[in-house]
C-alpha cells in the first residue's frame, strides 16, 4: 500500500482570490445574529434544521471553503474555524452542524484524486449541497463489499450529525477483503440509503444527528477516496492532519457556546438583579460573587481562546508545508489540537454550568433558554470526551510518543 495523498496546495499564481476573511466574518456575524433571534423557540421545537441550513445556504457559507476559481468562498481554514465560532455562539447545534459540513466536504476533496475532487467542490458551490456524516471508528464498521456488479456499502453508520438534512455523505467504511478502512462518499437519495433519526438528544437537537442504514448500496469508484489507515506507511504526516484539522473544530463550537452563553448571560445581569444578593439595585456591578464568578469565567474562556488560536496557526503552517511536513511536526499540531479541545471543553462545561448560578432561580424558566447552552454543551463534550486527549498530551509530554490518528465523530 502506498503512501496516502498529502493535499495539492493552490497556485497562487493563477488561483482567483476569494472575498477575504473580513467578509466572512461579518456574514457570520450577520447569521449568526438572525440565529438567536429565535434560537430557543427553534431548539424548543426540536426540528430538523431544514430552515436553518436555507439561511446557510443563502448567506453563501456552505460553499466557504471550496476554492473561488470553482465557484466557492476561497477561504481557508482559520477563517472557516472563526466563521463555525461565531455560529455556535449563537446556536451551538448549528454551530456542529456547520462543523461537521466543513469537515465531511473537505475530507471528500482531501482524499479523493484531484480531478474528481475537484468535481465534487465544484457541484457543491453550484448546488450548494449541504454534508454530513462522519469518518470515526465505530464497531460494528460498514463494509465495502466486491460483487460481479461492483461494490456496495453495507451496514449501519451511528450517530453523526448532519445526516437528516444533509446533500452528500462522508462515512469510513472498510473493505470486506482487506479490512483497510476507507472513506467513501454517498449520495443519500440512493436505493438502500435510510436515515433515521432516533437519536433523540437531550442536547444539539437542531444540528441534524441521526444514524443511517447502508443495504447494498451502489458505489462507484470514484466514490471511494483515500484510505484511513493509521499506520506510518500508509498515511503521510500531511495527510495525517485531516485529524486534527477536525478536532480542532471541536474546540471551536465549544469555544463559541462558552462565549455565547457569558455574553447572554452578561445581558441579563445587566438588566436584572442579582442571584446572590437581591437587595441590591438592578444591573448592579457591586456583587462580589458576580463579579468574581464573571472574572473566573472570562479568564478561562479567554485563556482557552488564545490556545486555541496557537492551534489554529499550527494547523494553518502544517497544511502550508505540505510534503514537507515530517511525523514530529505532524505529532506537534496534533498535541496542541488535543490541549485546546481538552481547554474549551472545561470552559465550556464550566461556563455553562456556572452562568445558570449567576442568573439564579431564573435561569430554570424554559422561556428564558439558558438551558439549551448548557443541554448542548453538555451533550458534544459526552460525544467526544477529552479524556484520550488528555492521555495523549501526556504521554507526548512524557515519553515522546507520537497520538493515534483518530477523527472526530
Amino acid at each position: 500500500m502506498g503512501v496516502a495523498p498529502a493535499p495539492s496546495g493552490p497556485d497562487t499564481g493563477t488561483e482567483p482570490a476569494g472575498p477575504g476573511p473580513e467578509h466572512w466574518l461579518r456574514v457570520a456575524r450577520e447569521t449568526a445574529e438572525d440565529l438567536a433571534t429565535d434560537a430557543v423557540a427553534r431548539d424548543q421545537a426540536g426540528k430538523p434544521p431544514f430552515d436553518e441550513v436555507a439561511r446557510l445556504r443563502e448567506s453563501g457559507l456552505l460553499a466557504l471553503l471550496v476554492p473561488a476559481g470553482l465557484g466557492g468562498g476561497g477561504a481557508d481554514w482559520p477563517t472557516a474555524y472563526a466563521v463555525v465560532r461565531e455560529i455556535a455562539a449563537a446556536d451551538g447545534a448549528i454551530g456542529q452542524l456547520l462543523g461537521c459540513h466543513y469537515f465531511t466536504a473537505w475530507s471528500a476533496r482531501f482524499f479523493s484524486g484531484p480531478a474528481h475532487g475537484a468535481a465534487l467542490e465544484q457541484r457543491t458551490a453550484a448546488e450548494q449541497w449541504c454534508w454530513g456524516g462522519g469518518l470515526a471508528r465505530q464497531e460494528p464498521a460498514l463494509t465495502l463489499l466486491r460483487t460481479a456488479q461492483g461494490q456496495v456499502l453495507n451496514g449501519r453508520q451511528s450517530y453523526a450529525a448532519g445526516v437528516l438534512v444533509a446533500d452528500r455523505l462522508t462515512v469510513r467504511a472498510v473493505r470486506a477483503d482487506t479490512g483497510e478502512p476507507f472513506a467513501v462518499v454517498v449520495d443519500p437519495a440512493r436505493p438502500g440509503v435510510v436515515v433515521d433519526g432516533d437519536a433523540d438528544p437531550f442536547g444539539q437537537r437542531l444540528a441534524a444527528g441521526g444514524s443511517v442504514e447502508f443495504d447494498a448500496v451502489p458505489v462507484a469508484a470514484d466514490d471511494v477516496a483515500g484510505s484511513l489507515a493509521a499506520d506510518e506507511d500508509v498515511l503521510s504526516p500531511p495527510a495525517g492532519l485531516v485529524s486534527p484539522v477536525g478536532r480542532l473544530l471541536s474546540a471551536q463550537i465549544r469555544l463559541g457556546m462558552a462565549e455565547g452563553v457569558l455574553a447572554e448571560a452578561r445581558e441579563y445581569s445587566r438588566a436584572g438583579r442579582s442571584a446572590w444578593h437581591p437587595d441590591l439595585p438592578a444591573g448592579s456591578p457591586q456583587d462580589p460573587q458576580v463579579l468574581t464568578a464573571y472574572g473566573e469565567l472570562t479568564v478561562l474562556t479567554r485563556s482557552a481562546s488564545a490556545l486555541a488560536d496557537q492551534a489554529r496557526d499550527a494547523v494553518r503552517d502544517g497544511l502550508a508545508r505540505g510534503e514537507d511536513l515530517t511525523y514530529e511536526e505532524y505529532a506537534e499540531v496534533s498535541v496542541l489540537v488535543a490541549m485546546a479541545e481538552a481547554a474549551a471543553s472545561r470552559a465550556v462545561q464550566e461556563s455553562t454550568s456556572r452562568a445558570l448560578d449567576i442568573i439564579g432561580v431564573r435561569a430554570a424558566s424554559a422561556r428564558l433558554g439558558f438551558d439549551r447552552f448548557w443541554r448542548n454543551a453538555r451533550t458534544h463534550t459526552l460525544y467526544e470526551p477529552v479524556t484520550h486527549r488528555l492521555r495523549d498530551v501526556g504521554d507526548y509530554f512524557l515519553n515522546g510518543a507520537h497520538p493515534p490518528f483518530v477523527l472526530p465523530v
